[in-house]
């Protein structure tokens, strides 16, 4: 076996200067270095699909400055009681019947209410019922509040660090960025899996996007969901007429987070809307292997789904599958995948076989 066919090491002590200097690489070689790393971890043609649902929308206490679901701006957005479960049932069942494999829910508070939750902790048994991975973002989470939340067996728990340290005053004043780590400290004593990432083009440097990738590649187990999200700028936040980040940087960072934290799955998550397949196909290059699918990503556009099966369809791409018996018809449609891949693959490169 030669060095490059060899797995990269995990690692948890990346420096701020090991990640700037991978900013610096060329973008060929950046993009071949990650793509080799991906290959040497996953599947390179296959992408992990969840859809996300607001479950309770709106008059957010907390001041997160991108954010539309904030109290703190006028952007338009009703306030919305928590769904009621057929709501979500339902929503979760046409999830799971365009593909998706993980079901992801999302309510705009600072933190769970004691009332909310045994409605939430039931949410989380009846989603699983249908053999769908399930995952929670609530706010902050207190030990007892995510013990509670892995006995029901929510799968993971998403809490983003949005951006640096040094940057983190400049978005948020309402919470602290160590509020933050002490919820992702609870969520993985917990037994979760850990969905955690960030937020690019909110008017940071390159050493805030650096910073923040060092801090996730610190924690003592990387996050097994890294989420990279392009800011969609909102009418009525503080954040809506930010300058734009090149795309070339925002296809960087994919890039550095798949070498960073190899195992991880990097999703390509808010601000698809807005970038073409061409970008789309690039960031799939730099390793990201997870999307959200579906129309919203809680309140913000998301591209249809229809239009990700057509984009999957000339990449080559198929969705991630999870271990999980199957019905018939699922099984057919399985093995009629397979069939077209085996029929397709010549078409593909495997870059990691050339020294061979």
């Amino acid at each position: 076996m030669t060095a490059s066919q060899a797995h990269s090491p995990v690692r948890h002590d990346w420096t701020l200067q090991e990640a700037r200097d991978l900013f610096a690489l060329p973008f060929n070689d950046l993009l071949f270095r990650a793509q080799t790393v991906h290959r040497q971890h996953f599947d390179p043609n296959e992408v992990q699909v969840s859809t996300l649902l607001s479950i309770k929308t709106g008059a957010c206490p907390e001041d997160c400055k991108y954010c539309p679901q904030s109290g703190h701006y006028n952007t338009g957005l009703e306030k919305e009681k928590l769904l009621e479960m057929e709501r979500v049932m339902a929503e979760a069942k046409a999830a799971k019947d365009k593909g998706a494999s993980r079901f992801c829910m999302g309510a705009a508070w600072r933190s769970p209410a004691e009332k909310d939750m045994p409605y939430v902790l039931d949410m989380v048994r009846q989603v699983k019922s249908l053999g769908l991975e399930t995952c929670m973002t609530l706010g902050m989470l207190r030990e007892d509040q995510a013990q509670a939340l892995a006995d029901a067996g929510l799968d993971y728990y998403n809490h983003n660090l949005d951006t640096s340290e040094k940057y983190y005053n400049h978005i948020i004043t309402t919470r602290t960025y160590q509020d933050r780590l002490d919820t992702l400290e609870n969520v993985r004593n917990a037994g979760m899996k850990v969905c955690c990432g960030g937020i690019m083009g909110m008017g940071e440097d390159l050493d805030d996007r650096a910073g923040l990738l060092v801090q996730l590649a610190s924690l003592p187990q990387h996050p097994e969901s890294v989420p990279v999200n392009m800011l969609v700028k909102v009418a009525g936040t503080p954040m809506e007429d930010v300058a734009d980040l090149d795309p070339f940087e925002f296809v960087r960072t994919i890039a550095v987070a798949r070498i960073m934290m190899p195992e991880s799955h990097v999703r390509l998550s808010a601000g698809r809307e807005t970038m073409n397949e061409q970008m789309q196909a690039l960031c799939f290059l730099a390793g990201a292997n997870s999307i959200f699918y579906g129309e919203k990503l809680l309140t913000t556009a998301n591209p249809e789904a229809d239009k990700d099966r057509a984009l999957f369809r000339k990449l080559g791409i198929r969705p991630e599958q999870r271990e999980q018996c199957r019905t018939e018809e699922q099984e057919v449609e399985a093995i009629a995948d397979a069939v077209e891949y085996q029929q397709t693959r010549h078409l593909f490169y495997d870059a990691s076989r050339e020294s061979a």
